[in-house]
């Protein structure tokens, strides 16, 4: 049966900065490969080796201590949060010290109601000058994690929010053609479709159902100019 799950859309930033406590708690303990180590300023295919190492440890953790879905609901709560510039920004500033940035993290983690061991995570992503990875990390994350639950991830695009009955029939059609034992479904707001929705499914979204206006007209679009070259005699 699909399994239907959705992101969370809110979260409280508190004003006040408090004393970090979230480093001195509950040590994390990631086992990341020595060529990860070694390679630190190898460009884009050290990052995506960064990404993928502290992910799948951070997944390995929770599978151990089964908060496997409650830490994947925590990576999706940092997307949110790291999605703002001015606070990306301000985390991989490396003018900005350690010490300041744990504060403000361990105010953003307390808000947010993040598990001790991600919050620590997060402390470790710090102390290791790591936070300008945090998006590929957390793409590698949610790859990890669909392989271990063997979950097909699907991207609904609609001009309007779409109503929780026709998200669960599209994450049981998805799974009639993806045989997946779960589906989970995220939703994004494009206006530009005009009406209708898309489905994108697969291995990093390559495969697309669209069932927007926007594409009947770029194929009515296309019939049109087919047509004009045809009656050109």
């Amino acid at each position: 049966m699909a399994s239907l799950q959705q992101t969370p859309t809110t979260l409280s930033l508190r004003s006040s900065i408090l004393p970090s406590s979230s480093s001195s708690k509950n040590p994390l303990t990631l086992r990341l490969p020595a060529q990860t180590r070694r390679f630190r300023r190898c460009g884009v295919r050290m990052s995506a080796t960064v990404a993928g190492s502290y992910a799948t440890a951070l997944a390995d953790l929770a599978k151990s201590n089964n908060t496997l879905d409650t830490t994947s609901a925590d990576v999706e709560k940092i997307e949110k949060i790291f999605a703002d510039k001015q606070v990306f920004d301000f985390f991989a500033n490396p003018i900005i010290g350690a010490e300041k940035k744990r504060e403000i993290l361990d105010d953003i983690c307390k808000s947010s109601a993040l598990l001790p061991h991600t919050a620590n995570f997060l402390n470790i992503l710090v102390d290791a000058k790591r936070v300008d990875a945090i998006k590929d990390i957390v793409k590698e994350f949610e790859r990890v994690y669909n392989e271990i639950t063997e979950t097909e991830l699907v991207l609904v695009g609609s001009v309007v929010k779409l109503e929780s009955e026709h998200l669960a029939q599209i994450a049981k059609q998805v799974q009639k053609l993806t045989g997946a034992k779960n589906v989970r479904i995220k939703t994004e707001i494009d206006p530009s479709l005009i009406a209708g929705f898309t489905i994108r499914y697969g291995n990093g979204g390559s495969k697309l159902i669209d069932m927007s206006v926007k594409k009947q007209l770029e194929e009515i679009a296309a019939e049109m100019n087919l047509d004009d070259i045809q009656l050109a005699v």
